[in-house]
């Protein structure tokens, strides 16, 4: 191989040789992913998701929450499938926002690399929840770095489906997101097809992850995996993650009766 070149397991990307991400808590805390060397034209802090095509996310399970009833600030590990964490996502917002507008809440969502800097900025604002009014559907804004758009998760309407669109930074559309028209299932996964704009290739998926009765039952904790082409543009991947995040609020986030959306109408 050329001088330089790593040597690498089965199922890790080739390239050149990373050292490992110096003074990592001992113990069972988490294990951060090494660093890659960054590509050229890649926004600060995204070099990470140009050397994998999985991302898996953990939201963490608040003990405060379950013990009172009030909504707290989600926090989220993301992972590559090596269990290495690649990000640390924290929600801000606050007590009255959080409790009074329960899912359908605005948010801000710091996404954190492992050295505490924030490389990925999320703003959903207040918008209706419902598709009874079409002209007010959700959106995201993807920020990377935090102040500079990359793109963006656009709602579209549809009688029975939730369907998103992923824009660009010029709100040019580049893929679409399509889900079941019931969203909700036992045992089993719920998958959010990422496809080409005309809805004929696949990309990719958006998975809610089945955790459990006990979990899924007395929690709103829960866990996602995307999957994307490797070489997919590191920015969509970016707002990919984005459109996790919404879909989770908007369909997997219990509400003050501690129940959750089914589909686009309820």
């Amino acid at each position: 191989g050329p001088p330089g070149a790593g040597f690498y397991a089965a199922g890790m990307p080739a390239g050149p040789m990373v050292p490992p991400v110096q003074n990592q808590p001992p113990g069972n805390a988490a294990i951060w992913m090494p660093a890659p060397p960054p590509p050229l034209c890649c926004p600060p802090g995204l070099e990470y998701l140009t050397q994998i095509d999985q991302i898996l996310i953990h939201q963490q399970i608040e003990l405060l929450e379950i013990i009172t009833g009030f909504e707290t600030n989600n926090k989220y590990e993301i992972k590559n499938t090596l269990g290495q964490r690649v990000y640390f996502a924290a929600e801000d917002t606050d007590f009255c926002t959080r409790n009074c507008c329960g899912p359908a809440r605005p948010f801000t969502i710091h996404i954190l690399d492992n050295l505490g800097r924030e490389v990925i900025r999320l703003q959903r604002p207040l918008r209706c929840s419902s598709c009874c009014f079409p002209c007010c559907l959700q959106e995201l804004e993807v920020q990377a770095p935090p102040g500079t758009p990359v793109g963006y998760v656009v709602q579209n309407w549809h009688l029975c489906l939730p369907k998103f669109t992923i824009q660009d930074e010029n709100r040019t559309d580049i893929l679409k997101i399509i889900g079941p028209c019931v969203v909700c299932s036992c045992c089993e996964d719920i998958n959010f097809e990422v496809k080409s704009v005309d809805e004929t290739l696949p990309v990719g998926r958006i998975s809610k992850q089945w955790t459990g009765f006990v979990k899924e039952a007395f929690t709103d904790a829960d866990n996602f995996g995307i999957t994307f082409p490797m070489d997919l543009d590191v920015k969509m991947k970016a707002v990919m993650l984005g459109a996790c995040f919404l879909i989770d609020f908007m369909f997997f986030e219990h509400g003050a009766d501690n129940k959750q959306r089914t589909g686009v109408w309820q």
